[in-house]
């Protein structure tokens, strides 16, 4: 038996059903709300009518900062991989002599 949420997300004054699993649910809602709040913010910086130009612009920031989180971990990773080289190095130094 399928334990679907059967929910209705608003993103720029459209309403959008969606059924869910309800895990899902919480992560949905903030999404939205993100989504609107950066909306209203476009909309009140910039001269933008269209809601789909504003729109391609939350996909375009949220897409950005995915790939940047993206960028920043891999960058983390190859540091932390330079550190753990380094100390197995000084490891290594130190039980061979």
């Amino acid at each position: 038996m399928s334990d679907k949420l059967k929910i209705k997300i608003s993103i720029a004054d459209r309403v959008y059903p969606l059924t869910i699993q309800p895990k899902q649910e919480e992560g949905l809602r903030k999404a939205a709300k993100k989504i609107e709040a950066m909306i209203k913010q476009f909309e009140q910086n910039y001269a933008v009518r269209d809601k789909q130009d504003v729109l391609a612009m939350c996909a375009l920031q949220f897409a950005a900062q995915t790939e940047q989180k993206d960028i920043d971990k891999s960058s983390d990773m190859l540091e932390t991989e330079d550190k753990l080289r380094a100390l197995n190095d000084l490891l290594k130094e130190h039980l061979a002599s």
